[in-house]
């Protein structure tokens, strides 16, 4: 199997909500000034650290990455993959991942691109990485992560040589964390990814993940001390909801309610502009997070369960999981160490709990996961 489909990237996410006219509105690209002058200070600069992008799920850093990217200048040549809807069980399943095959145009015969600064001229602003069916067969012989690299690393030199600077991006990569060739691919590209940054200073990369465990797991055990930075992109703070819903119409009541049972997830917000009756929609949304809360524990307690921690499986201890959630009663965030390894693997993996390696804390995933928490286990 061969790469076949080009990786394209949508730049503009439009998110469509019914108004009282049951017109089809947009939803803006909301207030990131903050995050988009920190990514873009980093651009500024000489390549030297991977840079994770994180985040609690559905706070929106995927949508940022996009906007950063269509505001970024021509001298920014913008690899993009997004893994979040690949099937990656094989070293090929990745590697495909990667590549945007040269192909000829449906019914016209043309000539390949046959050099690299032939495919170097055909990037657009945002691609996956261009390859052709010769360059292919070398990336793939041996099955060996080092035959991609020194390819992409080619590549990127051509770039420099034109004038303009490449920057890596890779969505979800948490995908691959199983993907084995001699040993987990993570580890080599985790290293490939040191020498584009730290040591060739030859292209920007940026890392994003909704997995913070994941990160943890990589610091670690990929040696990145001193070779990354961290830039979150969280939910919006109290102010940013609260302009962002009355750019929709809410009331000043309207906009408190919704602070106080939603806070500033960017996914429930666009649930209650997209409804008449907020107060109810309120109330369906906790009550379903508390429903799905209640039903895990209560297959958690019954049937238990098992976590695969550094490959050694671990019981789920119902009784240990039940304590960590009655820290959140009275606090809002603890310290990471406050939970045994394996529940806070277990929380954060079934995305109850949100783990933040940088600030050293761990929150529910929503202001909404943390009243139904609260609901839940008052009564355990």
């Amino acid at each position: 199997m061969r790469p076949g489909v080009p990786l394209a990237v949508v730049l503009e996410v439009i998110v469509g909500c019914w108004g009282e006219d049951k017109n089809m509105r947009s939803i803006e690209f909301h207030n990131r000034e903050k995050e988009i002058k920190e990514i873009k200070a980093i651009l500024d600069t000489r390549p030297t650290l991977i840079t994770f992008i994180y985040g609690p799920i559905n706070s929106g850093k995927t949508e940022l990455i996009n906007h950063v990217i269509e505001e970024l200048p021509e001298e920014y040549v913008v690899f993009y993959i997004n893994l979040r809807t690949k099937l990656l069980v094989s070293y090929d399943d990745f590697i495909e991942s990667l590549f945007e095959m040269e192909m000829e145009s449906e019914g016209i015969k043309r000539k390949g691109k046959e050099t690299l600064t032939e495919l170097v001229s055909s990037v657009t602003k945002v691609a996956g990485i261009p390859i052709n069916k010769e360059f292919l067969d070398y990336v793939f012989k041996d099955n060996k992560p080092k035959n991609a690299f020194s390819y992409i690393i080619k590549l990127f030199e051509e770039v420099k040589a034109t004038g303009k600077q490449p920057v890596l991006i890779l969505d979800e990569l948490q995908k691959i964390g199983d993907v084995k060739v001699n040993g987990f691919l993570i580890y080599e590209l985790f290293n490939f990814f040191i020498d584009l940054t730290k040591e060739k200073h030859l292209a920007h990369v940026f890392v994003a993940t909704s997995d913070s465990l994941f990160i943890e797991n990589i610091y670690s055990e990929a040696m990145l001390e001193g070779r990354c930075r961290y830039q979150l992109v969280d939910d919006f703070d109290e102010a940013t909801t609260a302009t962002f819903l009355e750019g929709h119409g809410f009331t000043d009541d309207e906009k408190a309610l919704a602070w106080k049972y939603c806070g500033g997830k960017p996914v429930y917000l666009l649930e209650l502009i997209r409804t008449d009756d907020r107060g109810r929609e309120i109330e369906r949304l906790l009550r379903m997070r508390a429903g799905e809360l209640k039903t895990n524990l209560k297959t958690l307690k019954e049937l238990g369960d098992k976590i695969t921690v550094k490959k050694e499986h671990y019981n789920i201890s119902y009784e240990n999981i039940v304590c960590a959630l009655k820290m959140f009663l009275d606090e809002e965030e603890i310290d990471m160490w406050s939970i045994d390894e394996i529940s806070k693997h277990y929380l954060v993996r079934n995305n109850i709990l949100f783990l933040d390696p940088d600030k050293g804390i761990i929150k529910p995933q929503s202001r909404l996961n943390l009243l139904a928490v609260r609901e839940v286990i008052a009564d355990v």
